[in-house]
């Protein structure tokens, strides 16, 4: 929405603004479903039971397909291997090593030349990310690789847990559904058309727990969907303040890793299962977590190479996931940086639900989560500085090289000694540095509504992470 629109929106009374988000859910509604929603949800249902030797098949026959397509039709990769010819190299771009990583940034420069010659944009659904680390990028899709994805979200992340899409549910995000401003309810908007109620995280704050339980209750929803980071935030005030939640039958996650210790708190306030997924607007990887609790990934969303220093890593380790994406022929991504980690895949488990899809373990967060040593080390994942201390979150925020402050909102019993164990596993990853605490009731969230774990105030950290994107 640009800003004349929005200040319009802004304007209008709360009905209204439910109104609009409607007229947009009936739009979106088109674009996600039709006559063929149904089909490819069986058939995608249908390929759970698939073996590992049929799944590599059927990648490979989408992987061939799609590598030649690119280098033939996309703008961006013909003049990159138009290049590499008159530069005298002759390898095969059928071969998927063969190919660049290709970077965040690179893309979110010249996102139009990644879509194919052979498709109008005026038939192709415009989408972005919600900018996380600065200006978000534009994914182009069609109409039918728009109707494949949400046929698979209704296939995995709703007919596995009993939902449909014609079930009301709710959904704490990042939009601005109600100006920042305010500050009395409501705190969200009903969009019919879609049956959700979009709760906006860009509210949550102490003492407003019960207004966001009294709407779910009030408009009849089955689920609810949210970042892990907003959700756990509104749990912990449920708990505080001993708020029953009824009615609500499961939390699935999104756009951040779940901890043990974020689930149990989830569950415990909502008193309902967790369910974890994995994903991105691009759509280049994908997976849910089945009621046996294996988070699974999808394959036919894309290749998942897991690399260490920009080569395979070996069984068991922890890598950067680099994704080639098969939903999404018009505007190809090619063994695309995501700036997740974990390990790859693992086929050989064999889980309770019966499912034959592989299974995601480790899943680490994002690569701009990062923190410049004094020696000049680029160290990720310091969430484990965190495990076992009375914290309910944190916030990292590097102000110099030598200098590291620790936001964090503290549980009862953090003390001293809980200080003492944080600085010291701090100092432990980056050597020699002063450590500053400061102790807040909350920590806000960035403008998508994101929680983010790690701020940095050095300049050329940020060029650092943009490059890495």
């Amino acid at each position: 929405m640009n800003k004349s629109l929005l200040k319009a929106y802004n304007c209008v009374p709360p009905v209204a603004r439910s109104w609009v988000a409607t007229l947009r859910g009936w739009q979106l509604r088109r674009w996600r479903y039709g006559p063929e929603t149904d089909q490819l949800v069986e058939q995608a249902l249908a390929r759970e039971s698939w073996s590992e030797s049929r799944w590599s098949g059927f990648q490979q026959d989408l992987l061939a397909r799609l590598l030649d397509h690119a280098a033939r039709h996309v703008p961006y990769y013909r003049e990159l291997w138009g290049a590499r010819r008159r530069a005298g190299d002759r390898r095969p771009w059928d071969v998927l090593a063969n190919w660049p990583l290709l970077e965040k940034e690179t893309l979110r420069r010249n996102a139009r030349a990644f879509v194919a010659d052979d498709c109008a944009f005026s038939s192709l659904f415009r989408d972005q990310t919600s900018g996380t680390t600065g200006t978000p990028l534009e994914i182009w899709r069609s109409r039918a690789g728009v109707r494949a994805r949400y046929a698979l979200f209704e296939a995995r992340y709703r007919r596995w847990n009993g939902f449909t899409r014609h079930d009301r549910w709710a959904i704490l995000g990042g939009q601005l559904v109600t100006p920042t401003s305010r500050r009395r309810p409501p705190f969200w908007v009903w969009n019919a058309a879609l049956r959700q109620l979009y709760l906006s995280s860009q509210h949550l704050a102490p003492g407003r727990a019960e207004v966001y339980l009294e709407a779910m209750k009030r408009y009849g929803v089955r689920y609810l969907w949210g970042y892990v980071s907003s959700l756990c935030m509104l749990a912990h005030e449920i708990l505080e303040r001993g708020l029953a939640v009824s009615g609500l039958e499961m939390v699935i996650t999104n756009a951040e890793p779940l901890s043990d210790a974020q689930r149990k708190t989830i569950q415990a306030a909502f008193n309902c299962p967790v369910r974890e997924t994995y994903g991105m607007v691009e759509f280049v990887a994908a997976a849910s977590e089945c009621e046996h609790g294996s988070l699974h990934a999808w394959p036919e969303v894309g290749e998942l190479e897991v690399l260490v220093d920009e080569s395979l890593a070996g069984p068991g380790s922890i890598g950067e996931f680099v994704c080639t994406g098969f939903q999404n022929p018009e505007m190809p991504l090619i063994r695309y940086r995501v700036g997740d980690s974990g390990q790859a895949p693992e086929w050989h488990h064999a889980c309770g639900c019966g499912r034959h899809l592989p299974v995601l373990r480790s899943l680490r967060g994002r690569s701009s989560d990062v923190v410049i040593a004094p020696d000049g080390r680029r160290v990720f994942w310091l969430n484990p500085i965190f495990y076992g201390q009375p914290v309910r979150e944190a916030q990292i925020i590097q102000q110099s090289l030598d200098r590291i402050q620790v936001r964090y909102v503290p549980e009862s019993g953090f003390d001293v000694l809980a200080q003492q164990t944080i600085r010291h596993r701090l100092i432990e990853r980056l050597g020699p540095i002063q450590v500053d605490f400061q102790a807040a009731a909350w920590i806000p969230r960035g403008p998508n509504g994101k929680f983010q774990a790690v701020v940095s105030r050095l300049e050329d950290h940020k060029s650092l992470c943009a490059n890495a994107e």
